[in-house]
């Protein structure tokens, strides 16, 4: 009987577990290993960071399982305490953070490293608005002010860091939720009109974004304003991708990678490093993980058995496809350089383990689709 009992669990788990989603996250941080130790190779400041990464995903596989067995209803539960411990992690950021880089967005750990509350602040988020959304109709504009400030107060927390690029990754999360979860889509057509004058208003005047993130901005309009200084991370990593050609110049062959010539390649700019080594096929063979990856996520989506769990993965999926867009734009000189790291490519490790947790929810919201799998009604 228990051997019946046994063999019964394993069939309801391979059938309930997403297993694309699962599979694409974790061959993409094998490739985001083997380009970071590329990526590190002649600089010993960075030599370490590839046996860190390994470690991070070790911690991550199994935390993205434990979320996968956590049932999703719970985070509507704990959606006000995990806002508001969100809440005090950013504002001690602003007082008594880590400064690096000219930005203060770290707590020090000691030798464990730092961590950044604005990576879990995403995941965090994407709870808190999904669980927002179910507690109204939303058939009035007025009460779009609940979302909105769910979202404006982490957001400008963010932005004084600055760390423009997760404040946008939040905006992007909100957009999607209210895409999704709007009655009216002549409401979420006024919202997206008020977004296009914020934006417009931000780049037009010294009120909201810093000198630099500015000049990014206005780089991307015109590479060639100031190609020695803000413009060039853009031109030094077009020109890695571009010598990549067909087949890439080989593992450990990057002349703009093993020279050091693309700055943070690691990070926000590691795709470099795949596009120059190898290639247009191995670029081509990371995003087709990360369709397989999103594709999980909307099978995720179309399986939600209520509206907390559809609108909760419709944010995740949308951080993550924001993400992919806006570094591998920003890398080929289609996006402007915002500093948004590659989803389980890029070296760090609150990004990572976010990342897997995230997975974690998914899956399990995945799984819910068979009420029995949980002993759900």
């Amino acid at each position: 009987m228990a051997t019946l009992t046994l063999r019964t669990g394993a069939r309801r788990f391979a059938r309930t577990f997403n297993w694309p989603l699962a599979i694409a996250a974790t061959a993409i941080t094998v490739i985001g290993i083997v380009c970071i130790s590329s990526a590190g190779l002649h600089n010993p400041a960075f030599a370490g960071e590839a046996r860190r990464q390994a470690v991070y995903v070790a911690l991550g596989i199994p935390l993205m399982l434990g979320f996968s067995f956590v049932d999703y209803r719970n985070w509507q539960r704990w959606a006000p305490g995990l806002y508001a411990a969100n809440l005090l992690l950013l504002l001690f950021i602003l007082r008594g953070g880590h400064s690096a880089l000219g930005a203060q967005r770290w707590i020090s750990l000691g030798p464990f490293g730092t961590f950044q509350p604005s990576e879990p602040a995403k995941l965090v988020l994407a709870i808190s608005l999904a669980a927002v959304m179910c507690k109204g109709t939303y058939e009035n504009l007025q009460d779009l002010w609940k979302p909105l400030l769910t979202v404006a107060i982490p957001a400008l927390l963010v932005l004084k860091q600055p760390d423009l690029g997760t404040a946008l990754v939040m905006l992007a999360i909100l957009t999607v939720v209210l895409f999704f979860g709007l009655p009216k889509l002549s409401d979420f057509a006024i919202y997206a009109f008020g977004v296009v004058l914020v934006a417009a208003t931000a780049v037009g005047t010294n009120a909201v974004l810093k000198p630099f993130q500015k000049a990014r901005l206005l780089v991307f309009l015109n590479p060639k304003l100031d190609p020695l200084g803000a413009g060039y991370n853009l031109n030094q990593s077009k020109i890695a991708v571009g010598s990549g050609e067909w087949i890439g110049r080989g593992f450990h062959q990057g002349t703009q990678t093993q020279l050091g010539f693309v700055p943070e390649n690691s990070t926000d700019f590691i795709f470099t490093v795949l596009a120059e080594e190898w290639g247009f096929a191995g670029a081509l063979a990371l995003l087709a993980l990360y369709v397989t990856l999103l594709y999980g996520g909307i099978r995720t989506m179309l399986a939600a058995r209520d509206r907390f769990g559809f609108l909760l993965a419709a944010g995740l999926v949308g951080m993550f496809f924001f993400h992919v867009l806006v570094n591998v734009g920003m890398t080929i000189g289609m996006m402007p350089i915002t500093g948004i790291p590659l989803p389980f490519v890029s070296y760090g490790g609150s990004a990572i383990l976010t990342g897997f947790a995230s997975i974690g929810v998914l899956l399990n919201i995945y799984s819910q689709k068979d009420r029995d799998v949980l002993g759900n009604a």
